[in-house]
């Protein structure tokens, strides 16, 4: 069967972006077949497609598929005609300890993604959706809620009492500002934005920082919480912000390293790890394991993710541009 797809074509960038068609054959042994229906946006596609890391050969991006099973093939007992399903961002780390490296088996960077309408794939590439989401909701889970999920409960067991600081607007930190008020967690808050920690407020957000105004945050933190410090930190900044993060975090304090919106590199502040005992962990999303896992708290909770504002799958530069203007609050999906 044919489908329309979008292609990045080598390098990336804008100017190489194209609609095109791909096949989806039926589904072979341990394989389904998906009509995909909602894609969602992150700092790593964006990657790809804007050529930051552009591909080496033609690609169809987005690692975030979701949609309905059309097909099951011989041996295939988890998934039915009908299900809704969403993608696995590492279809062979099925769970225990990290066994991935890069990319290179990531949808969308490694191996074509689901910027399609058609794809057939190994069952694991996929889990079933939480019940009554819509696929564009069902879409923001495979990167950014898994992330926020395994930083939280997975590395690092949250409870309830715990304090987590959560950097800006994006994916990752609402979803994780989500999770931590679920599991009875105080939460504080960073944006340059005073509208949007207004949001946040609303959301349950118990401080609020503005960072442009209040540059030495860290301390700030610290004033907060009685010079104890946080307990977790969703550190998406990178570079410009971790020294602050360390500030920020208490004694023997879990430091997720996510995020490099300032850049791949830069000084390390070891005083700060050594004298606060701090660890740092690097976090690339998680596991299909953990994300089922993810799946049956939502279920449980009714949790419902932040999405922004859709596009339709031919306005993928266009979401992007937006994505590039730092205007949104939450998710950017596409819907097709």
């Amino acid at each position: 069967m044919t489908s329309k797809a979008i292609y990045v074509q080598a390098g990336g960038g804008y100017d190489k972006v194209q609609v095109g068609t791909c096949a989806a054959s039926a589904p072979k042994a341990g394989e389904i077949s998906v009509r995909v229906h909602a894609n969602s946006l992150n700092y790593h596609d964006f990657a790809v497609v804007s050529g930051m890391w552009g591909p080496t050969e033609p690609r169809i991006p987005m690692a975030d598929g979701a949609g309905v099973v059309t097909a099951v093939g011989e041996g295939v007992s988890e998934f039915a005609v009908g299900d809704a399903v969403v993608s696995t961002f590492f279809p062979d780390w099925l769970g225990g300890h990290p066994q991935v490296e890069g990319f290179a088996s990531v949808p969308g960077d490694g191996i074509d993604g689901y910027a399609r309408e058609q794809v057939t794939a190994r069952a694991t590439s996929f889990t079933h959706a939480p019940k009554g989401y819509t696929h564009a909701e069902a879409a923001t889970l495979t990167t950014a809620g898994l992330t926020a999920w395994r930083a939280l409960m997975a590395d690092d067991a949250l409870k309830p009492g715990d304090t987590v600081l959560v950097q800006g607007t994006g994916g990752v930190s609402i979803f994780a500002l989500q999770f931590a008020k679920l599991a009875g967690a105080t939460v504080i808050a960073t944006s340059s934005s005073d509208e949007k920690l207004e949001r946040l407020k609303a959301m349950g957000a118990d401080h609020l920082i503005n960072y442009r105004k209040t540059p030495a945050w860290g301390e700030t933190v610290r004033q907060l919480t009685g010079n104890r410090g946080v307990d977790h930190v969703i550190e998406v900044g990178g570079p410009a912000t971790l020294e602050q993060s360390m500030i920020a975090a208490a004694i023997g304090g879990h430091i997720s390293l996510i995020g490099i919106l300032t850049g791949v590199s830069g000084q390390l502040p070891l005083i700060h790890a050594l004298v606060r005992q701090i660890r740092l962990q690097g976090v690339l999303v998680g596991s299909r394991e953990q994300q089922q896992a993810m799946i049956r708290a939502i279920d449980a909770n009714g949790l419902r993710p932040v999405i922004d504002k859709s596009f339709a799958l031919e306005q993928i530069v266009e979401a992007f541009r937006y994505q590039e203007s730092n205007q949104h609050f939450g998710k950017i999906c596409l819907e097709f």
